[in-house]
């Protein structure tokens, strides 16, 4: 007990340090916060938002932990679920094996690797970046990273997937361009790139075609701006100053053996590879409770300057029909009526997660699991119940 509160104490004391070294710089959008290394840092939301009547917590409870009750209803399931409104907890849950030769459960504190909702909180980072004229939208990649070898690709063309490249799993995999015995870093990618002569898939900015390879230069942006290494900078610019004590970025090197292992559907344990050395794109590794924080932080007045943030929430590919597209950093379907809904799932090894952000409502809805599910890509049926959107909670089929 004594070594936990230990623990409490030095991460509260670090809180402390970030936000009272940080400084207020005023440019002619708003506010920014910068710590004492020039680093924009991102602030928790200030004012409190309008408190839920019991009765509406008591309605909506009712009908959320119906759904987790059918959806979620094996014994041998694995989930860290939440759903919030103006950031207050409305219902969570926690059930299965964060380890199952361990006997450690999932609980409310257990970090579990959120997959590619990790590149909701690196695009976030680099926004940051951005708004505090460290960067901007339309820079070209190769003004940053020196002999990245694709001329046309700019940081906006990584945030919404219209770069045109391939993707790293692939392109490393084939033809033996990375010998598999070593892990491969963010670093690697553009050394195979240049050494292998790697093509485009696609011409830059003509389509969107989701790729890992995005955010893994973006996440090389980050250290390059920062000077710091992306586990550093998210930490500092990120997770310390809104209080995220259970969120990290994997080390493969210092972390193998700390984290919560991943399983497939028939809870076989799915072990370490080399591509699990890449971040940005994923090895984000939180909590439902500590991504809340994160999403009611982008609700403060200053979190990014209005015209920035508008072009967060909006759609850049239409090349094709559809309802379906791709903000900086967050999926959204747009519908001819309604309000947008903006959400991003993510899978990687067994670990399955979905995050919502039903902006108009304020509500937050955040789904983890450690072993490989599609249900948590059903959790959008829930949005039916916050507002106007065409999902049926009683409608079967997943995402």
């Amino acid at each position: 007990m004594t070594s936990k509160i230990s623990l409490y104490t030095f991460l509260l004391f670090n809180v402390i340090l970030t936000i009272s070294c940080s400084k207020q710089e005023k440019n002619e959008d708003g506010v920014i916060k910068i710590n004492k290394n020039g680093i924009p840092v991102m602030m928790p939301l200030q004012e409190e938002l309008p408190k839920l009547s019991s009765d509406y917590i008591n309605d909506k409870k009712y009908g959320v932990s119906c759904f987790f009750e059918k959806i979620w209803s094996e014994k041998n399931d694995n989930v860290a679920f939440l759903v919030a409104k103006n950031g207050q907890i409305i219902y969570e849950n926690y059930m299965g094996f964060a380890n199952k030769k361990t006997g450690e459960m999932i609980t409310k504190e257990m970090p579990l690797h959120i997959a590619s909702v990790s590149k909701v909180l690196t695009s976030t980072a680099v926004l940051m970046l951005i708004d505090a004229k460290k960067i901007s939208l339309n820079q070209k990649l190769n003004t940053i990273i020196t002999n990245f070898p694709y001329p046309d690709v700019t940081i906006q063309t990584l945030l919404n997937h219209r770069s045109g490249m391939k993707n790293y799993a692939y392109f490393t995999f084939e033809n033996g361009n990375w010998d598999k015995h070593k892990t491969l870093t963010n670093e690697d990618i553009v050394t195979v790139m240049v050494d292998k002569e790697i093509p485009l898939e696609t011409k830059t900015d003509t389509r969107f075609s989701y790729c890992n390879t995005n955010y893994a230069m973006l996440a090389l942006v980050i250290e390059k701006i920062t000077g710091l290494t992306y586990p550093e900078a998210m930490k500092e610019m990120i997770f310390a100053p809104l209080g995220m004590s259970n969120t990290f970025v994997f080390e493969i090197d210092t972390d193998r053996d700390k984290i919560a292992p991943s399983y497939k559907g028939n809870n076989v344990e799915i072990g370490i590879d080399y591509l699990d050395g890449i971040y940005g794109d994923k090895n984000i590794y939180s909590t439902p409770r500590d991504i809340l924080k994160f999403d009611r932080a982008r609700y403060a007045p200053f979190f990014l300057n209005p015209d920035l943030l508008k072009k967060v929430y909006k759609g850049y590919s239409y090349e094709s029909k559809g309802t379906r597209n791709y903000g900086l950093g967050i999926r959204l379907i747009e519908w001819e009526k309604g309000e947008p809904f903006y959400y991003h799932n993510g899978w990687w090894h067994g670990n399955t997660s979905c995050f919502i952000n039903l902006r108009k409502e304020k509500v937050t809805m955040i789904v983890l699991s450690n072993k490989y599910t599609k249900k948590a890509y059903q959790t959008k049926k829930l949005a039916a119940l916050f507002g106007d959107y065409p999902f049926k909670l009683n409608e079967d089929g997943e995402d």
